[in-house]
């Protein structure tokens, strides 16, 4: 048929020779067969994997307690020779209850939302005897000797009983926290020394909500000065992860 005449690129002569640089030059079908996953090597590779997971977890919580470990293990542990502490450390460490108490506002608080800061603490009826006024005075006095390290401590008064504060106090509480609490709820937490009333010490507690630390009755000004290098040696072993406010 005129006009339109087919030619075979392979038999015609004047067709160039397939080579690699031509595109249509012949090669061999190439074809992959592709197998399916063995199960148990599935079961295998997740297995690796949750495993490198967990030690992943494990890794990064021991960096971020590291700092806290380290600070207890060197106030606890690593003591220097005939160094003595005043106050008695208490072990087991008890933590903050789940008790609800009261503002001098009325305001209903939760006892453990005072987490987050190192806590001097006393106990005393609302009426404020001679030996609370004591005890308010040397906590005052013991957070403010601290000098730059005195906002990593709040000093507290937990006031049994539902006598009024005398309005006469109020202006030396005005650094203070001051809540109403059961004064048998508080006895199931904080413990006095053996033959001792609730009232006669002042009590220690770290950011974490552990009661820790016990001083003994009795405070003057040379107990206090014994009690400021117990507290200073606390503020400098926790420095490196505790920071001031909640």
């Amino acid at each position: 048929m005129s006009g339109s005449k087919l030619s075979d690129p392979v038999s015609n002569p004047k067709s160039p020779t397939p080579t690699e640089h031509t595109p249509w030059a012949d090669a061999p079908l190439g074809m992959t067969v592709h197998t399916l996953p063995n199960p148990n090597e599935v079961v295998w590779v997740d297995e690796k994997r949750t495993r490198a997971g967990r030690w992943k977890m494990l890794v990064v919580f021991l960096v971020c307690a590291s700092p806290v470990i380290a600070s207890y293990f060197t106030y606890y542990v690593i003591r220097p020779e005939g160094r003595r502490n005043h106050g008695e450390l208490i072990d087991p460490q008890r933590s903050l209850p789940a008790l609800e108490v009261s503002k001098l506002s009325g305001e209903k608080v939760a006892l453990n939302s005072l987490k987050g800061q190192w806590l001097l603490v006393s106990v005393a009826d609302a009426a404020c005897d001679e030996l609370c006024q004591k005890h308010l005075y040397f906590q005052r006095q013991l957070r403010e000797s601290l000098g730059k390290e005195k906002d990593r401590i709040d000093w507290v008064w937990l006031a049994t009983g539902d006598a009024p504060v005398d309005a006469k106090l109020m202006p030396a509480l005005s650094q203070a926290t001051v809540l109403r609490v059961n004064e048998q709820s508080i006895a199931e937490w904080l413990k006095p020394a053996t033959g001792r009333q609730l009232s006669e010490h002042l009590y220690v507690v770290d950011p974490m909500g552990n009661w820790m630390m016990r001083f003994p009755p009795g405070i003057d000004l040379a107990a206090a000065a014994k009690a400021k290098k117990d507290l200073d040696r606390l503020l400098r072993a926790s420095a490196f992860w505790d920071t001031p406010g909640r």
